[in-house]
């Protein structure tokens, strides 16, 4: 069976009904008595008003909370965009940096060479050109490179190369502006020489090899490897004593020279005019090899 709806029941449903089909003109005649009350008692208003902002503010503060949070983490997204902005930034002057790092370290490695340049002396002061090594013709039928100084610097044809290590070769070829080098390993380079040991002189040949040959050398001659092979004078391009080598093998009915010169690692020479007379007095050239110095 049904249960019978209870007394309140029976007298709150034709009020709800009412309520409902009167709200609006209900909430607009409380609007209208509030605007009314509102000209009459000002203070009555003012004291409501502050009722309800109390009875509000706890509630106001709780939901104030995730509003605050919620900037929070913008400021903090804002933050770490700023962050990563200057990371890239960082990370630009570091790359920055180091490419001045390379420049400084390649600067540094030229400045070395030059000074070792400089602790070649002789008894006079020849007259000589730095130049730089541009290009290298090296090959299976020719061993030369092309330097960056040419006729306009003063550069002539039968001028020794020179590093702060030993002789590098002779011009063979001058232009304004370049100037090419025969490489003592090359097919067509012929130096007098003597074995700084023994004493013997013989001729230093290329062959295009990496190590030139002893040519006119006694066969009964006792050679060791590890002498020393400098530069005899004799023909008057080079002077004597420039370093070139020193004796790597021997056998088979040839003796090879390794030169002190790494060719890959050539970048600057110095070529010096030997051919004029030098004064007795002042003794011949002499390569200082001591970088420390």
């Amino acid at each position: 069976m049904a249960q019978r709806p209870g007394p309140v029941l029976r007298i709150a449903t034709p009020i709800r009904a009412l309520a409902q089909r009167f709200a609006f003109l209900m909430l607009l005649a409380g609007a209208i008595g509030l605007v009314v009350l509102g000209k009459i008692d000002t203070l009555l208003v003012e004291r409501v008003r502050v009722h309800v902002a109390d009875a509000f503010t706890p509630i106001l503060g709780a939901l104030s909370e995730p509003l605050r949070t919620a900037e929070s983490m913008v400021e903090e997204l804002r933050d770490l965009g700023r962050l990563r902005a200057e990371n890239d930034l960082l990370r630009e002057q570091n790359e920055r940096l180091l490419r001045w790092q390379t420049v400084a370290r390649k600067l540094e490695s030229e400045n070395r060479e030059l000074r070792e340049l400089l602790n070649f002396k002789s008894g006079r002061i020849p007259n000589q050109v730095t130049a730089r090594v541009i290009a290298d013709s090296g090959g299976a039928f020719v061993r030369s490179v092309l330097v960056d100084a040419g006729a306009r610097d003063g550069v002539e044809k039968g001028l020794a190369a020179v590093t702060g290590l030993g002789l590098v070769g002779r011009v063979i070829e001058v232009g304004r502006r370049s100037a090419r080098i025969l490489l003592v390993t090359d097919l067509n380079s012929r130096i007098p020489v003597v074995l700084a040991g023994s004493g013997q002189r013989a001729v230093l040949a290329g062959d295009n090899s990496d190590r030139p040959r002893l040519l006119y050398l006694p066969a009964d001659l006792n050679i060791l490897a590890g002498e020393r092979v400098v530069t005899s004078g004799h023909g008057g391009v080079f002077p004597p004593g420039l370093p070139v080598g020193m004796i790597a093998r021997v056998g088979q009915g040839e003796v090879r020279v390794e030169p002190l010169i790494g060719w890959s690692e050539l970048d600057i020479v110095r070529l010096i005019d030997f051919r004029q007379p030098i004064d007795e007095l002042a003794g011949p050239p002499v390569l200082d090899l001591d970088p420390g110095r």
